[in-house]
């Protein structure tokens, strides 16, 4: 998450080192250790309990769960709590998500039905958030860019 934060910062943001903003990179990487990484690992193992099995269709049937359940809520929590934790009012926070999420959830469809498809098949469980984690230096460099864009 802060490595994310990072390259959105400097790279997309192209706020240099005079301006990047140390905080938000923290309160990214508190995110990613507080919230994100518990509640994705977590939601692997209810997943796999769920869906026990490793071949093309139990992927596929994970896929589709992760996608048309977890996907969405995650997102629809993500979004409002980084708001939340850079000040914004409960009402400047709704109005952000109802901006935002429609094209973050929409963004989320483009990589990750792919990339969870190849990990539900592919990857061993305990290995599955690290996966996960490599790809999500890109994510969450868009991620951290919707949701510190007012």
């Amino acid at each position: 998450m802060g490595l994310g934060d990072t390259i959105s910062q400097q790279l997309v943001e192209k706020r240099g080192l005079r301006g990047h903003q140390a905080g938000r990179t923290l309160i990214m990487v508190s995110l990613g250790c507080g919230f994100v990484g518990p509640v994705v690992g977590g939601w692997y193992r209810v997943l796999d309990r769920l869906i026990p099995g490793t071949t093309k269709v139990d992927a596929l049937k994970k896929m589709l769960l992760d996608q048309g359940g977890f996907a969405p809520c995650f997102l629809g929590c993500f979004l409002p709590l980084v708001g939340a934790l850079n000040g914004l009012s409960a009402q400047d926070n709704w109005a952000k998500l109802r901006r935002d999420y429609p094209d973050a959830l929409v963004t989320n469809y483009y990589l990750w039905p792919a990339v969870q498809l190849a990990n539900f098949y592919l990857v061993p469980l305990h290995y599955r958030l690290a996966v996960v984690q490599c790809v999500a230096v890109i994510w969450n460099s868009y991620l951290s860019w919707k949701a510190h864009w007012l």
